[in-house]
């Protein structure tokens, strides 16, 4: 198994910031030849890599630095009034997690999602394939908590387990139960679910400061912000 020492790093060209209007970015990828484990994957999401598919990546921009990644330590946090409430108005839901995805269940969610709430986005149109390339990775890490209202699947959330964490990779859920606040909800379940494995963190990937899409992410305190290769709390 590679060192972190050892691995070979790729840099894309500056392409059009997928965020930030007007901004060029630049992405750093791991060598996809190398050899990734658990314990491997936990040291690099420590110094700010981040999964798509089997993708571990992070931001080096040259003229912005906007990208922070950031994570709950989830023994120190404690739900604000509208997070409590939100726990309580989804304590009817089932919850059942697998290790892998389920296509003729998992995907229709999935794209009903994405064609109505993210026709902007990066994602958009849907695929069976990307669904597929985006979401899993060969690793066993990768869990699938799906999130029922009886018989009725209401939402996904898919995680990976670290050593010492859980990342939470994507959320998607049904566009029509807006009252739920079920990605607010899916993040609250990742942190009870980290907190009964006893591990200490849920990583939520990255905050841009002027990314309004980005803004549930600070709502979520005390919440740890990698910056200059420091973990520091925001409270």
């Amino acid at each position: 198994m590679a060192s972190i020492q050892d691995l070979k790093l790729y840099q894309t060209h500056p392409h059009p910031c997928s965020y930030l209007d007007e901004q060029q970015a630049t992405t750093v990828f791991i060598d996809p030849e190398a050899s990734v484990d658990k314990t491997l994957y936990t040291q690099l999401s420590r110094n700010g890599f981040r999964r798509s598919g089997e993708h571990l990546y992070r931001p080096r921009c040259e003229h912005c630095q906007q990208c922070i990644l950031t994570r709950v330590a989830v023994n120190a946090f404690t739900p604000n009034r509208s997070q409590r409430r939100i726990e309580r108005r989804n304590q009817d839901l089932r919850v059942e997690i697998g290790d892998s995805p389920d296509f003729e269940l998992d995907y229709p969610l999935y794209e009903r999602y994405i064609r109505e709430r993210h026709v902007d986005g990066d994602m958009y149109p849907p695929s069976r394939d990307q669904f597929q390339s985006f979401l899993s990775a060969e690793w066993g890490v990768t869990r699938f908590a799906r999130l029922y209202d009886e018989d009725q699947l209401l939402a996904v959330a898919v995680y990976d387990e670290l050593d010492d964490a859980l990342s939470a990779v994507y959320t998607y859920f049904e566009p029509t139960a807006d009252k739920r606040s079920l990605g607010t909800f899916a993040i609250l379940w990742q942190i009870r679910r980290a907190q009964q494995l006893g591990l200490g963190y849920v990583y939520l990937g990255y905050w841009i400061r002027n990314c309004r899409k980005m803004n549930y992410k600070i709502k979520f305190r005390p919440l740890q912000l990698l910056i200059e290769q420091r973990w520091l709390t925001l409270k």
